[in-house]
């Protein structure tokens, strides 16, 4: 495990404080090189990203996610993308904060691991009451935004770190959980990974995965989809309450770009079909295919327009998956650089009506149809 020195000197941790760009946004745009639209249309919307993954470096050396961070050696490719300052910096009012836990523990064991790092994160959050709040609905959040706090969505990054009873960890944290894949990178007893190109399987749901998928319906948390192989897709879709809307939470679309991760147009039109969201994610191999940074923020304009285009201008949103192991765009390495994507979105095409839906409406109007 690797020390909170070599974190240090890996992510250049710098200066807490933070520019607050609503004092002079036209000079945030001259900085990013877009448009004052873009930045206005920005600075008046909800900016919800849907997977943010930053927990995994604080539980593996002690990344601190409420101090402030540079780029680091690695120039923002794979971590360091993401904490506290540069979110409230970059206007971002909230985010579904993952916590994923090693796979190939025993079940006890992953529910005990579940069970500590949640402690963990909501003790650094609440260290921090005057910069994030921990929410689990749309009041919650509009009050964390009223009040300038960051709004904390907690998730859960592949649903077997809740061990082989799912619903007693459910139960017990159904009014902090929001929303949990059903599967991740591996196979696990209740569903086959998209990533069976790998070995994970193209497995559908067990049937402890479709009492899985029920006991999310009963609790109304969110069922996301990203990760899941396409025959746990189709499985979930048709064991799910199609009263409450599906989410998948970070994904490309293979219209785009063919990938293993990636949705094809049926399936964007199975989420959609239950009022659900689509965040489209970031790392540069989904967009493109490309692995080391040649990917742009058009590329994820493309990708979001694709899914306005088949399914309506209601169910697309942003999941970038920052501090996800991905490579993000070259002009994307961070969450600070976000109002370029407003700028190629409206390069698209898509209009300033439907951009402030993207970065966080349709997200909200889901979340309250499942929760209030």
């Amino acid at each position: 495990m690797l020390g909170a020195g070599l974190c240090r000197n890996l992510v250049d941790p710098v200066s807490p404080t933070h520019i607050d760009h609503r004092t002079n946004p036209a000079a945030w745009a001259t900085a990013l090189g877009i448009s004052r639209e873009a930045i206005d249309i920005y600075l008046s919307s909800d900016v919800i990203d849907l997977h943010v993954d930053t927990f995994i470096w604080t539980r593996i050396f002690g990344y601190d996610p409420r101090k402030r961070h540079g780029q680091g050696l690695l120039r923002g490719r794979l971590f360091s993308q993401v904490d506290l300052p540069r979110l409230r910096e970059a206007q971002v009012s909230g985010a579904m904060w993952s916590i994923t836990t090693w796979p190939f523990r025993t079940a006890a064991g992953r529910a005990g691991a579940f069970a500590a790092n949640l402690g963990r994160f909501r003790r650094i959050i609440e260290s921090v009451p005057a910069e994030a709040v921990i929410v689990c609905d749309a009041a919650g959040y509009r009050a964390a935004r009223a009040a300038g706090r960051h709004a904390v969505f907690m998730a859960i990054q592949g649903g077997n770190a809740l061990g082989d009873h799912p619903e007693v960890l459910l139960a017990r944290h159904a009014d902090t959980i929001v929303r949990v894949t059903v599967a991740h990178l591996s196979r696990s007893a209740f569903s086959g990974s998209s990533a069976s190109r790998f070995g994970a399987g193209n497995d559908g749901l067990s049937p402890q995965g479709r009492d899985f998928v029920f006991a999310l319906n009963q609790h109304r948390v969110f069922v996301d989809l990203a990760h899941i192989s396409s025959r746990g897709f189709a499985d979930a879709v048709a064991v799910h309450d199609h009263t409450q809307p599906l989410l998948v939470t970070h994904t490309g679309v293979n219209a785009v770009h063919r990938c293993w991760r990636n949705l094809d147009d049926h399936q964007l039109r199975q989420v959609a079909d239950t009022g659900g969201v689509i965040g489209v994610v970031f790392h540069s191999l989904y967009l493109t295919g490309t692995l080391w940074g040649r990917a742009y923020a058009r590329d994820v304009a493309r990708h979001i327009a694709h899914v306005v285009r088949v399914v309506g201008e209601d169910h697309a949103a942003i999941g970038s998956d920052f501090d996800g192991l991905i490579v993000p765009p070259t002009d994307l390495r961070s969450c600070l650089e976000l109002p370029r994507l407003v700028q190629e979105l409206l390069d698209c095409g898509i209009s300033e009506q439907v951009i402030p839906k993207i970065l966080g409406g349709n997200f909200l109007r889901a979340l309250a149809q499942l929760r209030g």
